[in-house]
């Protein structure tokens, strides 16, 4: 014990004195923890802030199958919400994964293309969402006559997470180590074994990261939705049906001005079930790394 303490002890010593030949690296250190201690502080504080606003008015009303003005119930808008994320996703994982594997492995190196839709890729990241809204209102509500639906607003986010999916999924397989690949090959294995194999094993956890990233997105999406998918507070019959998802129940509830509280009740699930789903993936993206370390 004695001797953790000392070696401890000298650790530390030699730390301080690094940092007294090098202020600039005790400075960046400073900034880095001041960064984290606000981001925490931020995050904590709008954290209690919904859950005290919220839990007193959270009632079993609130969670009635059907909506009516009455209980204002979420539940559809909860089951709308898990219906919104899995079809965006279905649409949007395996495009981009695809995407990011050609760009990756198949593509020439140097290809202008290929510079080109990276630099696209990452423009689009930035546009505003309510751009999105507008163009899936204009391109399947209005021109493929879907109206306002489930399928518009699915369509219209996987558009909207498909750079991020393939951005990450990219620089997650940039990650994996060259010698993979070239042992891969000494063994006789084709490229399409190699990628699905050797590959995108070792790159689960970073596209994992780019997925989780997308489900906050789709979940805490409020302006493309509303001219997509539009604010009918029940379960659909079929993905032509227009939907509420927990973000635009929200919206609805506070910009009418009588349920405010069942608003921030709203937002206390809507946080609850991104910190769930942000939980579950993260445990799944763990228990794959695990998996593809044993082959």
């Amino acid at each position: 014990m004695n001797e953790i303490v000392a070696i401890n002890q000298r650790t530390w010593r030699e730390k301080i004195a690094s940092y007294k030949k090098r202020p600039i690296s005790f400075l960046i250190l400073l900034t880095v923890i001041l960064a984290m201690a606000i981001t925490m502080g931020a995050f904590l504080f709008l954290a209690l802030y919904i859950l005290i606003k919220g839990i007193p008015h959270l009632t079993p009303s609130l969670f009635a199958w059907e909506y009516n003005t009455e209980n204002v119930s979420m539940f559809p808008a909860i089951i709308n919400t898990l219906l919104m994320t899995g079809l965006s996703l279905l649409i949007s994982v395996p495009i981009g994964i695809g995407a990011a594997i050609y760009l990756v492995e198949y593509a020439k190196k140097g290809n202008k293309i290929v510079g080109l839709v990276r630099i696209t890729a990452e423009t689009l990241t930035g546009i505003p969402s309510i751009i999105y809204g507008l163009f899936g209102m204009l391109f399947f509500v209005t021109t493929l006559k879907w109206k306002l639906s489930l399928l518009s607003g699915a369509f219209t986010l996987a558009i909207m997470v498909l750079p991020v999916i393939m951005r990450t999924t990219e620089e997650a397989l940039l990650a994996v180590p060259d010698s993979y690949r070239f042992g891969s090959f000494g063994l006789g294995a084709g490229k399409l074994r190699t990628v699905f194999k050797i590959v995108l094993p070792s790159a689960i956890p970073g596209i994992l990261s780019g997925v989780i990233l997308s489900i906050g997105r789709i979940v805490g999406e409020t302006a493309a939705l509303i001219y997509t998918a539009g604010s009918i507070a029940k379960i659909p019959n079929s993905v032509f049906d227009s939907t509420r998802t927990l973000s635009v129940h929200m919206y609805s509830l506070s910009k009418e001005g009588l349920y405010t509280g069942q608003a921030y009740a709203t937002a206390v699930v809507l946080l609850v079930l991104v910190l769930l789903i942000n939980f579950a993936s993260e445990m799944l993206a763990k228990k794959l790394s695990r998996l593809s370390g044993g082959l």
